[in-house]
């Protein structure tokens, strides 16, 4: 469904790299054969499954990047069809731009179909998801919401400073090189993953943009994975405590 919704954006100057932290070799067929039908190059990043190390693929796949301006998305995140271009042009060096997610419900998870994602009806879920938020079976329907109109922009869409969110930020390319990427000792989803990185990059003068209404992201349902690993909490702490900005444990050893 990402293939489909890659084929479709408005901007086409893009190479995908993608991190594939450890899927199995049915998996990695399948990808295989996206990547040989793709309209865009692609290149796939992959290591064995040894457990959650998102973070050490994350670091492989930025090594393995040409350009100069990278973005991020995650496996199970649909992206609207002006995604790409929109970050391009919101793009700021020693700024982080990043957006928030619409979460599918399980319901229109199950029934969603690659031809809804061809045909642009995954970007009119809005008007459902507002009338679902009614009887509280959804949470932030208004991410949900794209203004288009540049009048309606200078209006509803403000930059704000929030944090970075794993599946929806773009940075330019020398600005991550600055903390050395992802810190990968974390080596559990959740805290230190995303917010590790966020909280570097603010030392090391990188701060972000959030643009809502703007970068719009479908996350498809599944169930919440536990995100509460002392461990990452610890790792996490520790940096903050000794104010790290360049980590030893990222992209160049």
């Amino acid at each position: 469904m990402i293939f489909a919704a890659l084929k479709k954006q408005s901007f086409s100057n893009f190479e995908v790299v993608i991190a594939d932290d450890g899927s199995s070799e049915t998996s990695v067929n399948q990808v295989h054969n996206l990547a040989e039908n793709a309209t865009f190059p692609v290149k796939h990043c992959w290591h064995e499954d040894k457990g959650w190390r998102k973070n050490i693929i994350l670091n492989e796949a930025i090594r393995q990047s040409e350009g100069t301006y990278l973005l991020f998305i995650d496996g199970d995140c649909i992206p609207h069809h002006c995604f790409i271009e929109e970050h391009f042009q919101a793009r700021i060096e020693g700024k982080v731009i990043t957006g928030r997610r619409v979460q599918l419900t399980e319901k229109m998870t199950r029934n969603l179909k690659v031809a809804q994602i061809k045909n642009g009806d995954i970007e009119r879920f809005w008007i459902k998801m507002l009338f679902l938020a009614l009887f509280s079976k959804v949470k932030h329907p208004e991410n949900a919401i794209r203004i288009k109109k540049q009048c309606l922009r200078k209006i509803f869409v403000k930059d704000k400073e929030n944090g970075i969110l794993g599946c929806n930020f773009s940075i330019f390319k020398s600005d991550i090189l600055k903390v050395n990427g992802f810190d990968e000792r974390f080596l559990h989803p959740g805290t230190g993953e995303d917010t590790d990185l966020n909280s570097r990059l603010l030392r090391a003068g990188v701060g972000t943009i959030s643009k809502k209404h703007l970068l719009t992201m479908f996350h498809i349902y599944h169930k919440k994975f536990d995100l509460a690993h002392q461990p990452n909490i610890d790792l996490w702490n520790e940096n903050n405590k000794n104010q790290v900005t360049y980590t030893p444990y990222g992209i160049f050893k």
